[in-house]
């Protein structure tokens, strides 16, 4: 079933230690003053401007395999590809935080305030991030009436993992998210910018356990695999 979904304003905006933690920056007791001010201003304009919205459709594996068949990749090569044949669930998504927020942060580097703009847009960034995790923690929800308690749902993009960016164009196609706003052009970068696309796999904890051997592993920084892992297995 395709869902439209609108989400209150307040569901986009991240907390300061998600934005820091995404930066790598210290905690917020030990921020210096200036760059307290900038993220607080940065946090109350995301809350102002976000229009958050996504589209969302469940699907079988056969239809996402479909997904994946053009990239002409074999799916041991890919993370996704290793794990959804382990789903209980399967759903695509595109998640976006409205273009307000995108042209603000433009504005910002246009005029030279680059503190503030690049502030706003880790804070943008982060709340598009949690978008992603809002539609998982909702699938899980829906999982959860149906009977499937024991399903932990994780969301994979393109873009990571192995699974190129050029694997926006059949997930588009799959779901049409032009719906919503949100358009790819022809480098498959998605517009506005602030927006996040993939599918959510649903599924027992061990699902989603793999072991980080591919070749793109080398070259990953945050190897955030991780903690994705642990924090599911833990609810195991």
């Amino acid at each position: 079933m395709r869902e439209i979904v609108r989400f209150a304003k307040p569901e986009a905006v991240p907390e300061a230690r998600e934005v820091l933690a995404a930066q790598g920056l210290p905690e917020e007791d030990t921020l210096a003053p200036r760059l307290r001010r900038l993220l607080d201003d940065a946090i109350d304009a995301c809350a102002a401007l976000v229009e958050p919205r996504a589209v969302c459709e469940e699907l079988p594996a056969e239809r996402f395999a479909a997904v994946l068949a053009p990239l002409g990749v074999p799916g041991d090569d890919l993370v996704v590809g290793r794990v959804y044949p382990r789903a209980e669930g399967l759903a695509l998504f595109v998640a976006t935080l409205g273009e307000a927020l995108p042209e603000r942060i433009r504005k910002l580097f246009d005029e030279d305030a680059l503190a503030e703009g690049w502030m706003l847009d880790a804070v943008a960034s982060a709340g598009a991030d949690l978008l992603a995790d809002r539609l998982a923690e909702r699938y899980r929800q829906k999982l959860v009436e149906r009977g499937l308690g024991h399903a932990r749902v994780l969301p994979y993009s393109p873009g990571y993992c192995g699974w190129p960016t050029r694997g926006q164009r059949p997930l588009f196609d799959a779901l049409r998210p032009e719906e919503i706003g949100v358009t790819l052009n022809d480098s498959c970068l998605m517009s506005p910018i602030k927006t996040v696309s993939g599918v959510l796999v649903a599924g027992p904890g061990q699902a989603h356990k793999f072991r980080p051997d591919f070749p793109f592993c080398d070259d990953c920084r945050t190897h955030e695999c991780g903690r994705r892992m642990a924090s599911v297995l833990r609810k195991a």
